[in-house]
C-alpha cells in the first residue's frame, strides 16, 4: 500500500455546491465503549462496545469568492460524497449525509479570501472504489 497526497480531493454536495477546496479534514468517527465492569471485577475495568457509532463531524478549508453562491446552510442533511485519489487508477469514494453546522470567511489585507465549513455527519458513512 502506498501512501497518496491529497492533491486532486473533491467533494460534492447533492445541492451543488461547489468550493475551491484546500483542505478536508473528517474527525471525531467513534464507537462508545460501555462500562461492563462488575463488583466481581478485580483486576481491570471491562468494557463492550457500543451498537451504534458517530460518524463525526468534516472540516473544509477552502478559497473564499464573494461571488460565489452562498453556502447550504440548511436544515436538511444532504448527501456528501468525497473522491480521494490514488497512486493508481482507482479513487476512494466515500458517501454520507450530512448539514452545515458552521461557515466562517476571512478577508486579510493583501492575502486571499478563505472560509472554513464544518458539516455534522449523519447515518452510516459508505465507501467505494471508483475506477
Amino acid at each position: 500500500m502506498a501512501t497518496d497526497v491529497g492533491t486532486g480531493a473533491t467533494i460534492t454536495y447533492s445541492s451543488g455546491y461547489f468550493a475551491e477546496i484546500t483542505n478536508i479534514t473528517w474527525d471525531g468517527i467513534s464507537r462508545e465503549a460501555i462500562d461492563t465492569t462488575y463488583m466481581g471485577s478485580t483486576t481491570a475495568r471491562t468494557f463492550m462496545p457500543g451498537d451504534l457509532y458517530d460518524p463525526g463531524e468534516l472540516t473544509v478549508e477552502l478559497n473564499f469568492e464573494e461571488s460565489d453562491e452562498l453556502p447550504p446552510i440548511t436544515s436538511t442533511a444532504e448527501t456528501v460524497t468525497i473522491t480521494l485519489p490514488d497512486a493508481t487508477t482507482s479513487s476512494a469514494v466515500w458517501t454520507a449525509a450530512g448539514y452545515m453546522t458552521g461557515f466562517s470567511w476571512t478577508a486579510p489585507v493583501e492575502e486571499k479570501q478563505t472560509a472554513t465549513a464544518t458539516l455534522k455527519m449523519t447515518g452510516q458513512i459508505g465507501a467505494t472504489t471508483a475506477a
